[in-house]
């Protein structure tokens, strides 16, 4: 293993996250330590939301080779299904120590009681 060069890892990243019921609409947590905020892109589509980016590896400098490395690297995209529309739902984001929190704020009730979890 020493002696490779530093390369962004290939396999696809895919990171976790809660969704959580609140009196307003939705929120969501997602686990998203080393991406920028400005790299972030956040969409809104029916039952869908689409949370977007990529996680680049800024400790690699010219020169340095890697000995372990498992920590991926790479762009990736996050589609969370919603039970109902969330089509029109004002969202807020809040990105602090690698959370991103993203608030859906329904004007209308965002689900008929008994169809969510």
């Amino acid at each position: 293993m020493l002696g490779r060069q530093v390369r962004p890892s290939g396999r696809l990243w895919n990171p976790a996250a809660d969704v959580y019921r609140t009196t307003e609409g939705w929120m969501v947590k997602i686990d998203l330590a080393g991406v920028r905020a400005e790299d972030l892109v956040i969409e809104v589509s029916g039952t869908n939301l689409k949370i977007g980016g990529c996680r680049r590896d800024t400790f690699a400098q010219e020169g340095f080779t890697y000995h372990q490395m498992e920590i991926t690297y790479s762009r990736f995209e996050k589609n969370i299904q919603f039970p109902c529309s969330i089509q029109g739902a004002s969202v807020a984001r809040d990105y602090h120590d690698g959370w991103l929190i993203i608030h859906l704020r329904c004007d209308e009730e965002p689900c008929p009681e008994g169809h969510y979890e």
